[in-house]
């Protein structure tokens, strides 16, 4: 039988309202709603439980989610910064857009926004092994997204009527995972040590359970999104600045 708590974060700080959750899970409760959410930080930290769902109705505050492994936050609204930092495992759907830093030094996982996101977008998202970290935009998303990107996937689609990506440094120091947008980069935008080409029929073939799984929770048809043409950046080496050291 689920069990299920409803939570009215109306005037609370964050501290106790994020100890009402871990008592919630504790206790057994596997879905939880949050009402009246407004800027409210740290929402589901570190916080483990396999088959828990947190619904945030509002706008919550930073690092949402981080560290989490395990739980489902739906975000009716926006998110302000670095949603998913440092997230292990879990899922975090944000109906809405999403501040600077989104998926920042992500290990696991998957967060998906469906209009936009700042700047720093899965900046040193990082993979071991099978573990892989998952960014899928809506939306266009800031300069410098995936900076740094040690692994992962990261998915920026450009369905708000704007061009995905428009502004310098994308993935500016990249060395690891890969980077799908769909259309056409400018090569002027991309940052030091990445690459780009267009995707192979083979690579959208790859990603299509990302993007179908990123329609399904927006209610959106996949059909176009799996027809389009992407562009793959990838990086260039694996020591990008290689050549910025001095040596002896």
């Amino acid at each position: 039988m689920t069990k299920s708590v409803r939570i009215d974060a109306r005037e609370i700080h964050y501290t106790p309202l994020n100890q009402m959750i871990r008592k919630a899970v504790a206790d057994g409760v596997t879905e939880i709603v949050i009402d009246n959410v407004l800027g409210q930080r740290f929402i589901a930290d570190g916080l483990r439980g396999e088959g828990v769902t947190i619904t945030v109705n509002g706008v919550p505050g930073g690092d949402l989610g981080m560290f989490m492994s395990g739980p489902t936050l739906i975000i009716h609204g926006n998110a302000d910064h670095a949603p998913g930092n440092t997230m292990d495992r879990g899922c975090i759907v944000i109906h809405g857009s999403a501040g600077d830093a989104v998926g920042h030094s992500m290990r696991g996982g998957r967060v998906y926004v469906r209009d936009d996101i700042g700047y720093r977008g899965g900046i040193h998202m990082k993979q071991y092994m099978d573990k892989r970290p998952v960014l899928v935009v809506g939306g266009s998303a800031r300069a410098f997204v995936g900076e740094y990107m040690a692994g992962g996937l990261l998915v920026v689609l450009g369905l708000s009527g704007i061009p995905p990506l428009s502004e310098r440094g994308v993935g500016s120091g990249i060395h690891g995972g890969e980077i799908f947008v769909r259309g056409d980069v400018p090569v002027n935008i991309l940052g030091v040590g990445a690459k780009q080409k267009p995707a192979s029929d083979d690579e959208k073939h790859r990603i299509a359970p990302v993007v179908r799984d990123f329609a399904a929770k927006f209610a959106f048809d996949p059909t176009p999104l799996l027809a389009s043409d992407y562009t793959r950046i990838v990086p260039a080496s694996a020591r990008p600045f290689a050549n910025k050291y001095t040596w002896e």
